[in-house]
């Protein structure tokens, strides 16, 4: 046996026993000839049935030797959330590279990339109900249009004029997510208003909404889902926060999967205020298209450069469609990709007189991924 299959091996068995594999097990790896693990099924009896059993809900902490947490992949809730590339760096490169336990190691020289995309498929399917979508669905969040994908995170948007009169506005958005293709949401806007010399600031006018999954599909790429919103006149309308006018909006999003790790969204919608004569009824559109970028031989943070083409009309008389570019990146920063950011600028392609350019950023939370201080 010459020295670099005499590493391969010794490699292999260290992380074996870090696994708790049976004797047995290793030995018959590393013989004479290695077993034919050509399915994910007999990879994971292989090399992750002693931790993480063969139910997929983790073995006994009595058996495992450690106190650390294991993960119970028979939950929909946890064992779909995330895309594929997150599952394959830590299988790749170790619990490390997503900021969990070092007790999960790396696999990298003990399975080959097939087998890891074979391991993961097989651990999907300890979820049996198909309504949760995948975590490949959840495509990066852009600065405006609405995704399909129902999520658990809180978000702080901020925009502000670039040019013109100053003004700003702050966003706090609550998400939480219920059941498989169900989510809540909270948005609570409190802005800044320059006029004639002077500052105003207030609340906004808070919204409530719902969105509701209709489709998702790993074999298509796509994913569908529908939402309605409800607005609340809690601004001061003298002040300029808010238009101060319930409103009743509903609009459908649409989430594609492209070759090459491209990617568009779309949300199309209308907004009904209650009274017509403070508030117009209104159309959009707005569609989003990027890609993304993983670092560490794609393993390591993504990021994602998007360009969103937004279009707007008020239905009233001699109104105008608003035409708006919004180039812009999400920037990630924990290793978790769990904390994100996203900065773009708001280009008016028309009507630029009346909509001055202006600066966009979000800071995201996903806090079902775990705390602020946690997958660094």
């Amino acid at each position: 046996m010459n020295e670099k299959v005499m590493a391969h091996h010794t490699r292999f068995f260290i992380t074996m026993v870090m696994l708790c594999i049976p004797v047995e097990a290793i030995y018959a790896q590393v013989g004479g000839s290695k077993l034919k693990l050509n399915t994910g099924k007999e990879i994971f009896q292989a090399a992750c049935v002693s931790c993480h059993g063969s139910d997929g809900r983790g073995a006994p902490r009595s058996a495992v030797g450690f106190d650390t947490h294991l993960p119970d992949f028979t939950d929909c809730n946890f064992a779909t959330k995330e895309p594929d590339i997150d599952w394959s760096s830590i299988i790749h490169n170790g619990g490390p590279a997503r900021g969990f336990s070092t007790i999960m190691p790396s696999f990298r020289d003990a399975l080959t990339d097939e087998q890891i995309d074979k391991l993961i498929e097989y651990l999907r399917g300890f979820c049996g109900n198909k309504a949760w979508p995948r975590g490949d669905l959840n495509l990066p969040r852009a600065l405006i249009t609405e995704k399909a994908f129902p999520e658990n995170e809180a978000v702080i948007s901020t925009s502000f004029n670039a040019q013109g009169a100053p003004g700003a506005s702050n966003t706090l958005i609550y998400e939480r997510r219920f059941g498989a293709g169900n989510q809540l949401e909270l948005s609570v806007p409190y802005n800044l208003v320059h006029d004639a010399g002077n500052w105003t600031s207030g609340l906004g006018d808070l919204a409530i909404g719902y969105k509701r999954l209709l489709f998702h599909s790993m074999r298509s790429g796509s994913i569908v889902s529908w939402s309605g919103e409800l607005t609340v006149p809690t601004a001061d309308r003298t002040k300029g926060t808010g238009n101060g006018v319930t409103v009743l909006e509903t609009f459908g999003s649409y989430g594609q999967i492209l070759p090459s790790n491209f990617f568009v969204q779309f949300q199309g919608g209308a907004e009904f205020p209650v009274h017509t004569d403070l508030a117009s009824k209104a159309l959009y559109a707005r569609t989003v298209f990027g890609r993304s970028f993983s670092g560490g031989g794609g393993y390591g943070r993504t990021w994602s450069p998007m360009l969103e083409a937004i279009a707007d009309r008020d239905l009233a008389t001699g109104a105008m469609t608003n035409w708006d570019l919004v180039p812009q990146i999400q920037i990630p920063f924990s290793r978790r990709m769990h904390i994100m950011a996203g900065l773009g600028v708001l280009v008016p392609v028309n009507n630029t007189a009346a909509r001055p350019k202006q600066i966009m950023l979000y800071l995201l939370w996903d806090w079902a991924d775990g705390g602020l201080r946690q997958g660094w």
